[in-house]
């Protein structure tokens, strides 16, 4: 009786935190009449690479194609990169770089210069995986050194000052597979996961409350090395500065495409007498 009661345990209280980090981040939205609401149709598309080189070790390669007006425009364009180390079956932590480059999109661009600029993150990231029987609960930390180019005027030919800010980020996703098991572990599954960030530091100025993330999604497993998975996707976010003296926050809604590859990159040990 204990070992079925706890794993229906674990599953309540996963998807308790999940619906408990949507509702903390639709608080903002309770007092409308004193801040300024913009809605954006976003599309993201996005690739993560992983290369295993080690027994313990791999690297880290993601791109992210993110768009405004469906994909008619530019939001944002990201590039990260990393070293993994799995300390066990459960955790995996990283250390990595990332380049973004984001766009003025929507009716009030993030910086008030309506610039395109330049961001260099620095993270540190772990992730523990918690599967329940075959359904997969994962939960991500991570932390960011974020360095990005401030304009001052529309007229700058480069950005006026380099801004330096912390953010710290928690993510948790459920993963149901939705076939019967099979060798090939392959067939369709259904996901979700929500992200909150969280700045801090003497830099942050309005948000404290960065923004959320959330995503509905279906996928299917091709395989060990490849998966595709796409849906819903949702954005909430805030802007670090004010407007007439007004907060102003992001409500994006659009959808997300995701492809996963995992690849193997050590040397197949030969087999005796071959």
């Amino acid at each position: 009786m204990r070992r079925r009661f706890m794993p229906a345990r674990l599953a309540h209280w996963a998807g308790r935190a999940l619906m408990a980090a949507g509702l903390l981040a639709a608080l903002p939205a309770a007092a409308q009449n004193t801040r300024l609401i913009d809605r954006n149709t976003i599309g993201w598309l996005t690739n993560t690479t992983t290369l295993r080189f080690a027994e313990r070790w791999s690297g880290h390669l993601e791109y992210q194609f993110r768009r405004d007006e469906g994909l008619a425009r530019w939001q944002q364009s990201l590039l990260r990169t990393g070293l993994n180390y799995q300390v066990n079956d459960k955790l995996t932590v990283r250390l990595g770089y990332a380049w973004i480059e984001t766009f003025p999109y929507g009716d009030y661009p993030i910086q008030g210069a309506g610039r395109q600029f330049a961001e260099h993150r620095l993270y540190q990231m772990a992730t523990l995986n918690n599967p329940i029987g075959r359904v997969e609960v994962s939960h991500r930390f991570m932390l960011e050194q974020r360095y990005f180019g401030r304009y001052l005027s529309a007229a700058s030919t480069r950005p006026d000052e380099w801004v330096y800010v912390n953010r710290a980020r928690y993510m948790a996703r459920v993963q149901v597979p939705l076939y019967a098991p099979n060798p090939t572990n392959r067939g369709p599954y259904a996901a979700a996961y929500n992200e909150i960030f969280l700045g801090f530091g003497r830099n942050v100025n309005e948000n404290v409350f960065d923004q959320n993330r959330l995503a509905l999604l279906l996928g299917y497993r091709f395989g060990p090395k490849v998966r595709l998975e796409g849906g819903f996707f949702q954005q909430r976010l805030q802007l670090p500065r004010e407007i007439e003296g007004r907060n102003v926050f992001q409500r994006n809604n659009g959808f997300i495409v995701n492809t996963v590859v995992n690849l193997d990159l050590r040397k197949p040990v030969p087999v005796p007498g071959s």
